[in-house]
């Protein structure tokens, strides 16, 4: 990572545009899918949040954006609101089939229901085109020219924002005037989705409730008879309703004490100085072989050590630890399952300032009927609701792309409250508001105010970073060096696709 002076941290990309066409993973049109590309040499967690806020996505360290109104299936970034979230009744069918496993042993027969990749992440990484190649670029101390920077008032109140989680342009769903980013708990009330208010009354047994609906119905059979002696019964104080089980109370069902098996959730950063990311290293190059041929009929060659390190291991994020963040910190982690001490699944996913995202989930093909795509969604959803306690900005949990177009993708829709983000303003809107829309056209504007544009565009490409002979300065500065650079109208296209607030702090690497 690269610092200058105050010891702050850059982000370096080389954008390579996205002109040419290429194979869809979804539909298989060889020529269908466009996407904008950048190679990432290295990257801040808040640039990488802010970019995926915007549409952007990772794969190793070339991240993309697809481009929306031309690619033939286009994907939409979905976020789940994981406070508060319930699981469906397949969701908890999911929890019984590991917990029928777990106690008795018992594999499920046939391929999991309602599940055609398995996974709420893509089917496989995106690959960079033929032509992202990225340069050498120098890793020595770089120039402090910081002299030349401009002053951008609006990047510093944009961190600000940031920093208070509630993006200026995201849209509230109307029945949900709570779900908005950020959102934090009131000063001694409880937060939501972390299980019952202990400021209430404890939940009433079902055997009470038929009792009084019993001792009700009685009291309305008799008072038809005119007898008005009878006294009524207090009614229900509505404090006392019963209110819905936590996720966090099935997957501890789900996993009973004194079972034949054990099954254990272990989380470790992707580092190779980490010794028990060195120790399961090759443990985990197997299990990727094995499930990229059983399941997605890879050959040998497309899923090497060499492939699955480019793929998983190689993240351009840098691990960060801040005072309010999380313990683990933020950065790139394999969530690596565990039965009877052996791996049997890894979920690789990226913790950042605002959310949990999910890049990947392998397993063992053995026990493709248990539901394992699911399981794991749950699990990171659960392990987002954990994380914001510890950092109350961090409550949502990410699932990649959302692909209507594509019915077997459309799966990632069931994890509610979700919202999918307007390809054109960048604002978050109810995926309910959403469908509709999709099922009249493969893509569509989300944001029904005509008026509202893309909030944080650069309006002058001058004040974009530009890294040029390993000097840090604003491409206004490096075009003057240049006398006149060629390049304006490329800059200015990875400036609108990242937004102000990354163009003013991402350094464009120029040759």
């Amino acid at each position: 990572m690269l610092k200058m002076a105050g010891n702050k941290s850059y982000t370096i990309v080389e954008y390579f545009g996205g002109d040419s066409g290429y194979r869809c993973g979804y539909c298989k049109n060889d020529k269908g899918n466009f996407s904008h590309g950048m190679w990432s040499h290295t990257m801040t967690v808040q640039d990488y949040q802010d970019l995926i806020d915007r549409g952007w996505r990772r794969s190793g360290k070339y991240v993309y954006k697809p481009k929306m109104n031309k690619t033939c299936c286009p994907q939409y970034t979905i976020r789940c609101h994981a406070l508060k979230f319930q699981p469906s009744k397949s969701h908890k069918k999911v929890l019984k089939k590991i917990s029928k496993f777990i106690s008795k042993g018992e594999l499920p027969k046939g391929p999991a229901e309602g599940e055609p990749m398995d996974s709420v992440c893509d089917q496989a990484g995106q690959r960079e085109p033929s032509n992202a190649c990225p340069s050498q670029v120098q890793r020595a101390a770089i120039t402090d020219i910081q002299k030349e920077l401009p002053e951008c008032p609006a990047a510093t109140e944009a961190r600000k924002e940031a920093g208070d989680g509630a993006p200026a342009d995201s849209v509230t769903p109307r029945k949900d005037p709570e779900s908005v980013a950020g959102e934090r708990a009131t000063a001694g009330a409880p937060r939501a989705g972390m299980g019952a208010d202990p400021g209430r009354p404890p939940c009433r047994k079902a055997k009470d409730l038929r009792k009084e609906r019993r001792l009700q119905k009685e009291q309305n059979r008799q008072q038809s008879e005119g007898d008005a002696s009878i006294v009524s019964p207090t009614p229900p104080n509505p404090a006392q309703t019963t209110q819905p089980k936590p996720l966090e109370d099935f997957i501890n069902e789900s996993l009973p004490d004194n079972s034949p098996h054990r099954l254990e959730v272990r989380l470790v950063p992707v580092n190779f100085e980490d010794p028990q990311f060195t120790a399961s290293y090759q443990q985990s190059v197997a299990l990727y072989a094995s499930y990229q041929m059983a399941i997605h009929g890879d050959e040998p060659s497309e899923c090497s050590e060499s492939e699955f390190r480019r793929f998983l291991c190689d993240s351009p994020l840098e691990a960060e630890h801040s005072p309010d963040g999380p313990e683990a910190g933020y950065g790139s982690f394999h969530q690596q399952y565990l039965l009877d001490g052996r791996i049997v699944a890894v979920g690789v996913i990226d913790i950042l300032p605002t959310c949990v995202s999910s890049v990947y989930l392998y397993y063992h093909p053995d026990f493709a009927s248990l539901s394992l795509g699911s399981y794991s969604a749950l699990r990171e959803i659960a392990f987002t609701r954990q994380l914001q306690k510890q950092s109350p900005k961090l409550s949502f949990y990410y699932l990649g792309f959302y692909i209507h177009s594509c019915p077997k993708m459309r799966y990632k829709g069931q994890y509610r409250p979700s919202d999918l983000l307007c390809p054109e303003t960048y604002a978050w809107v109810s995926i309910e508001q959403c469908i509709p829309q999709l099922e009249n056209s493969r893509y569509a504007r989300f944001n029904q105010d005509p008026e509202a544009g893309d909030a944080r565009v650069l309006k002058e490409v001058g004040r974009a970073l530009v890294l040029y002979r390993r000097a840090v300065m604003p491409y206004a500065a490096y075009s003057r060096k240049r006398k006149g650079s060629s390049d304006e109208a490329e800059v200015q296209q990875y400036a609108d696709l990242v937004g102000q607030d990354c163009a003013e702090r991402i350094l464009l690497y120029r040759a």
